[in-house]
C-alpha cells in the first residue's frame, strides 16, 4: 500500500527509473475509491465522531462524502471520477466531524500528490492525517484506491461538462445530507426510582437526548428520585430507518461537573409510524426507569432547489398551497400552520476573511430547529447563491435566521454576518436588501444580503398554536457572565418597577388632592365604576387600553421607537463589554476559578432577564409591537367579556375546576401549560425588537456610530 510519504517521492525513485515523468499539461481522469478511515480523532463528548471527507483541488471543493455517525473507523466505499488537467496541483483531503447547528470540527487533512502516480496502475494509498497547527498529533489515516488514466486534449468540453456534473452531484449529495425525512416527537413524562447522587440521598436529575447530530436537554427537577418533567421535544429523522435515540440521565451539580446517573438506547426503526408508543425504559445496571411517549411522523417539509425549480412561482402549485391553508381547512392537522419559502439570492461587499482580501462565503438558513445550507462560492466578496429554501411553519411567530460564514481550510468557518426576520414581518414576493449584523444582532457589520421570501399560512391555526408551548430550540448560545449585562438587566427590571411605582404614586396623589380637578374626576370615576361594576368590565378595560394605544399610534402621537433606541445604546455598551471580556479572560481567568460564584451570578442575571422580558412583553402586547398578537388579544378579550356577560361566574368557575380536577384522570401523561404565559412568550421583548429591526443599507450607521466603530 502506498503511504503519504511514499507518494511524495515515488517519482524520484520510480521503479528503477522505468516510470517517465508525466506531462503536467495533458488531460487525465482520476478514479478514486474512498474506502475507510482508521483511528480517526475524537471530537464528540461521547468519545466518538461523525466524520465526512472533502476533496479539494486548487482550493475548490470537488467532492464531499456521506456522513458516518458515531464511528472512529468509518467505512465509506464511495467512488468518484475526477477530470484533472494539472498534475502539479495536489488533491487535498479534509476530514470533519459533523455537528448539526454548529461549526463542524476539523479532524485532519492530507495531500495526494498526483504527479507521483503511475498511469493506468491501480494503487492502494494510505494517507496519514495531520493538523498543520499540531504536527505531532496522531489523527488517524484514510485508505483509498486510486487509478490515473490519460485523456486527449480534445476533451476540454468533456472536462467542463464533467465538472458541472460533479458540482451538481456535490450539491445533490449536500442537499440530501441536510433534508430530514420525519419527526420524532418525544414526551418525557417522569422518572422512577433513580439512584441518589447527593449526600442527602436525593438527586437533581435532568435528561439528555441525542439522535445523530441533534441534542436536547430537559429541565432540572431538584431534590427527587421520582422526577416529573412533563416536557415535549421534536427531533428530526435524517435516516430512512430511524436511527438510535441515545438517552442519558444526569445529576445537576453547582460548582463542579454534573454526575452521570445512567443511560439507555431506543431503536426507532422498531417503532411503527403515525402511532404514539408508551414506553418504560430501564436505565442500564438498574439505575431507574424513564417513562416516555414517542411518536414517529413522516414528513417532507423542507427542501433546497435552484431558482429554476421554484414551487411558489408556479401559479398552479401556489394555488394548491393557498388552498391547503385556506380557512375551510382550519381544523385539519393543527400543527401544519403554513409554509415559508426564502430565496437567498446574493450578497455584496462582505467582510474579507482571508489574507488575499477575499472570502469563501456560504449561507445557513435556520427556522427554529430546521437548518439548511447553500454551497460555497470561492474567492469573492460578492457571492451569488440563487438558492430557494422551503420550510414548513409550525409556529407563525418563529424567526427566520440567515447567517453568512467564510469557509476555512483547516479550522471552523469564520462568521461574516447575520439577519433575523420574524415570519410576520415578511412581505410576500418582495426582494429586499438586509444589512448584516453581528452575532448578537445588536449592531451592523460589513455587507448586505439580498433575499426574497413568501409566507403562506392559516390564521386560525396560527392563533390556536399561540396558546401552546413554543418549540424549544436545542441549539442555543450559552449565557455569558458580564457585569454590563447584569447592570443592563437590572436597569430593565428597574424600568418595569418604576412604572408600577409611578402608577401607584399617581393614584395616591388623587387621594392627597394635590390636584383638586384630577382628584374630583378620579372620585367620580371610582363611584360610578364601583356602583356599576360587573366582572365582564375587566376584559373590557383591557380592550379600551388596546384601542387607546392603537389610535395613538395611528395618529402618530406615540411610538415605542424611543425606548428601543435607548435599549440599543445599552446593548452597544454590552457588546463592548463582551469584547473586553474576551480579551481579558485569557489574562485574568478570575471567574474560571470560582465556578460557584459564576453560577450564582449567571442565575441572578438570567432571573433579572426573565422578569424584565415578562414586563416588556406585557407592554409590547398593548403598544401594538406585533399587530397580529394585539388583534388576537382583542379577539380573546371580546370573547371573554361576552362569555362572562352571558354566563354566571359560578358556572365558569365550576367548569374550570372540574376540568382541572379530572385532567390527570382523563390523560395521566398530559403536559401542563399556561395559555397566558405561552401567549406572552410569542411577544418580543425590547431586546428582540432591536434584533429584528431592519437596517437600511444607506443609513445603517449614524455618523456618531460610524465614528465610534471607526475611531481612526
Amino acid at each position: 500500500m502506498l503511504t503519504t510519504e511514499q507518494s511524495k517521492g515515488i517519482n524520484a525513485a520510480g521503479n528503477g527509473g522505468a516510470q517517465p515523468s508525466l506531462p503536467t499539461s495533458a488531460m487525465y481522469q482520476l478514479d478514486i475509491v474512498l474506502k475507510r478511515g482508521n483511528n480517526l480523532a475524537i471530537r464528540d463528548r461521547g468519545g466518538t465522531s461523525d466524520p465526512y471527507v472533502k476533496f479539494k483541488i486548487a482550493g475548490k471543493e470537488v467532492f464531499r462524502s456521506k456522513i458516518v455517525h458515531k464511528n472512529l473507523n468509518p467505512v465509506w466505499d464511495e467512488r468518484v471520477c475526477l477530470i484533472v488537467d494539472n498534475l502539479q496541483e495536489p488533491l487535498y483531503f479534509k476530514v470533519f466531524d459533523y455537528d448539526f447547528g454548529l461549526q463542524d470540527d476539523f479532524m485532519g487533512s492530507a495531500y495526494l500528490y498526483l504527479d507521483s502516480l503511475e498511469l493506468q496502475r491501480p494503487l492502494d494509498v494510505r494517507l496519514d492525517l495531520q493538523d498543520p497547527h499540531c504536527p505531532g498529533q496522531d489523527l488517524g489515516s484514510l485508505e483509498l484506491a486510486v487509478t490515473l488514466f490519460p485523456r486527449s486534449t480534445e476533451d476540454r468540453e468533456a472536462l467542463r461538462q464533467a465538472q458541472q456534473q460533479q458540482s451538481l452531484q456535490l450539491s445533490d449529495l449536500h442537499r440530501k445530507s441536510q433534508l430530514w425525512r420525519g419527526i420524532v416527537s418525544i414526551r418525557l413524562i417522569e422518572g422512577r426510582n433513580l439512584i441518589p447522587m447527593d449526600q442527602n440521598g436525593l438527586s437533581d436529575p435532568y435528561v439528555k437526548f441525542k439522535l445523530g447530530p441533534q441534542k436536547y436537554k430537559s429541565k432540572t427537577i431538584p431534590k427527587t428520585l421520582n422526577p416529573q418533567w412533563r416536557q415535549q421535544f421534536d427531533l428530526h429523522l435524517y435516516d430512512e430507518e430511524g436511527g438510535i435515540l441515545e438517552i442519558s440521565v444526569w445529576d445537576k451539580d453547582i460548582g463542579r461537573r454534573d454526575d452521570f446517573i445512567g443511560q439507555c438506547q431506543l431503536d426507532l426503526s422498531k417503532l411503527s409510524r403515525e402511532k404514539t408508543h408508551e414506553l418504560e425504559l430501564e436505565l442500564e445496571e438498574d439505575k431507574g426507569t424513564l417513562v416516555l411517549l414517542v411518536t414517529l411522523t413522516a414528513t417532507v417539509t423542507v427542501s433546497i432547489s435552484d431558482l429554476s425549480v421554484n414551487l411558489l412561482d408556479d401559479p398552479d402549485e401556489r394555488q394548491q398551497i393557498i388552498k391547503r391553508y385556506s380557512p375551510l381547512r382550519s381544523f385539519l392537522n393543527l400543527k401544519d400552520v403554513g409554509v415559508v419559502q426564502v430565496k437567498i439570492l446574493r450578497a455584496e461587499e462582505l467582510m474579507a476573511a482571508d489574507v488575499t482580501g477575499k472570502s469563501d462565503p456560504f449561507c445557513i438558513a435556520e427556522l427554529c430547529n430546521e437548518r439548511l445550507q447553500t454551497h460555497t462560492v470561492y474567492k469573492t466578496l460578492n457571492p451569488e447563491w440563487n438558492k430557494v429554501f422551503t420550510f414548513n411553519v409550525k409556529d407563525i411567530h418563529s424567526v427566520l435566521e440567515i447567517s453568512v460564514y467564510d469557509e476555512d481550510r483547516d479550522r471552523s468557518a469564520d462568521f461574516l454576518g447575520k439577519v433575523a426576520i420574524p415570519l410576520l414581518n415578511i412581505r410576500n414576493s418582495e426582494q429586499k436588501a438586509y444589512v448584516l449584523k453581528n452575532k448578537e444582532l445588536t449592531r451592523p457589520t460589513k455587507g448586505v444580503i439580498f433575499l426574497e421570501a413568501d409566507v403562506i399560512f392559516n390564521a386560525v391555526k396560527a392563533s390556536l398554536r399561540t396558546f401552546v408551548p413554543p418549540e424549544q430550540k436545542y441549539i442555543e448560545e450559552e449565557s455569558k457572565v458580564s457585569k454590563q449585562m447584569l447592570q443592563q438587566n437590572f436597569n430593565r427590571v428597574k424600568r418595569c418597577v418604576l412604572f408600577l411605582i409611578n402608577v401607584g404614586s399617581y393614584i395616591n396623589s388623587c387621594f392627597q388632592w394635590e390636584s383638586p380637578r384630577r382628584s374630583l374626576c378620579a372620585f367620580l370615576i371610582f363611584v360610578v365604576v364601583v356602583w356599576n361594576f360587573e366582572l365582564y368590565m375587566v376584559p373590557l378595560s383591557l380592550l379600551l387600553l388596546l384601542s387607546w394605544n392603537y389610535f395613538r399610534l395611528a395618529s402618530g402621537k406615540e411610538s415605542h421607537e424611543g425606548s428601543v433606541e435607548a435599549m440599543e445604546d445599552l446593548l452597544e455598551d454590552v457588546d463592548e463589554e463582551y469584547d473586553k471580556d474576551d480579551k481579558d479572560s485569557e489574562r485574568k481567568g478570575f471567574l474560571d476559578k470560582f465556578y460557584a460564584v459564576q453560577d450564582v451570578i449567571l442565575t441572578v442575571q438570567n432571573a433579572l432577564d426573565e422578569v424584565a422580558c415578562f414586563g416588556e412583553r406585557v407592554k409590547n402586547t398593548f403598544n401594538w409591537s406585533v399587530p397580529f398578537l394585539s388583534w388576537l388579544a382583542i379577539t380573546v378579550l371580546c370573547a371573554g367579556a361576552t362569555l362572562i356577560y352571558f354566563i354566571p361566574l359560578r358556572y365558569i368557575v365550576l367548569v374550570w375546576g372540574i376540568n382541572k380536577f379530572t385532567k390527570k384522570l382523563r390523560n395521566p401523561y398530559n403536559i401542563e401549560n399556561n395559555e397566558l404565559l405561552d401567549f406572552l412568550s410569542r411577544v418580543p421583548s425590547d431586546i428582540q425588537l432591536i434584533q429584528y429591526k431592519e437596517l437600511k443599507p444607506e443609513t445603517s450607521l449614524s455618523p456618531s456610530k460610524k465614528r465610534k466603530n471607526n475611531p481612526g
